[in-house]
């Protein structure tokens, strides 16, 4: 397939730009300008894997509903601007020069965005940053999206923000879908004030509204449905949980654990062994673990009602899971930069969730 067929820009609704990328084997991905937003990820027999909306609202200033909204510099209600931040409802850029990423991506079909605040957004958050957006279609219809932000203030000061990839993902009846991945873990409930709880559940299964974020989780997450007979796996690392990442090191001699940042781990456990470590430079291959928070939303049928771009019967076909910085807000130094990276796949519900237990993973050889 050429190039010129990978990557086609054109016209959309009222309008708008967007951008479609397409692999060799048929699967393809639709992103829109505004917004930075992906609206279509099919797989290579044409079947739509994300969920956007009947209702939605193709025309600013308004968010679109569905597809995978980022949410920048603020998730949800976490702060004082706008619900979810600002980066959904502004116009991004293609990037024709962008800095090179270290992972295989640049061989995928992929499009560069960027995203600069403007006056306007000056005033109400008042911080200059570059935010580097980059959406690839691997060889297997894997949909990957990778954020780097950047703090370009001149003034010295630094700042914090949230995140959020807000994926909607298409699914047959929400009364047949299951999470994996998140089982026995602390999750702070929205629909409770953000009161602490512990998942008590084998699976997550869905009966009402469900708004949910998970914390510490680990790097895969799955989403099995059912009649369809399809689980999404949702592969995520950069988006860290309150308090530092949590990481591992196996060595001959022990297993050493510590909770601590990119230069100065603390440690929290070091079985006797004759390796000392010391600092760990994040992403090299004695990395196993790297943990994270996620949100587990589906507005059930009153709020769906209540919404003027949701159709009222349509949170039967969607679920949200989303890979997020919430707890533990990011904060970056001028010339620091933050990546954060989810790889989105749909593969059989053959799929062995036990996979996904960190625990079972430390075991495995």
């Amino acid at each position: 397939m050429s190039s010129e067929r990978a990557i086609e820009l054109c016209k959309a609704a009222n309008g708008l730009e967007k951008v479609i990328l397409r692999d060799a084997r048929g699967s393809s991905a639709e992103v829109y300008l505004y917004g930075g937003q992906v609206t279509s990820w099919k797989n290579d027999h044409g079947e739509e894997l994300l969920f956007v909306s009947s209702k939605a609202i193709f025309k600013p200033p308004k968010a679109i509903r569905g597809g995978i909204p980022i949410c920048f510099p603020q998730f949800s209600n976490h702060g004082s601007l706008e619900q979810h931040g600002f980066a959904r409802n502004r116009f991004w850029s293609i990037d024709t020069d962008p800095p090179p990423l270290p992972t295989n991506s640049s061989s995928q079909v992929h499009i560069d965005l960027i995203l600069r605040p403007s006056e306007e957004d000056m005033k109400i958050w008042p911080h200059s940053y570059e935010f580097r957006l980059r959406i690839a279609l691997g060889p297997g219809g894997n949909l990957m999206l990778i954020s780097r932000v950047r703090n370009t203030n001149t003034d010295g000061k630094p700042f914090t923000f949230t995140f959020a990839y807000h994926t909607y993902f298409s699914v047959s009846d929400i009364s047949e879908v299951r999470v994996e991945g998140l089982e026995t873990l602390d999750y702070l409930d929205n629909l409770q004030n953000k009161e602490r709880f512990t998942e008590q559940g084998d699976a997550i299964t869905f009966e009402s509204e469900v708004d949910k974020i998970y914390l510490s989780t680990p790097t895969k997450i799955a989403i099995l449905d059912h009649e369809k007979k399809r689980t999404f796996v949702i592969r995520k690392d950069g988006l860290p949980d309150a308090g530092l990442p949590i990481y591992f090191l196996i060595n001959v001699d022990a297993i050493h654990i510590w909770r601590g940042g990119y230069e100065s781990p603390k440690f929290l456990k070091n079985d006797p062994g004759k390796n000392k470590i010391g600092n760990f430079l994040i992403g090299s291959s004695e990395t196993l673990l790297f943990f994270f928070c996620a949100v587990v939303w589906n507005p059930w049928d009153k709020k769906a009602k209540a919404m003027a771009d949701f159709g009222d019967d349509e949170y039967k076909h969607m679920l949200c899971v989303e890979a997020a910085a919430i707890e533990k807000p990011i904060t970056l130094k001028p010339g620091e930069e933050w990546r954060g990276r989810q790889e989105l796949s749909a593969v059989p519900s053959s799929y062995c969730s036990g996979q996904l237990d960190p625990q079972k993973v430390l075991q495995c050889s």
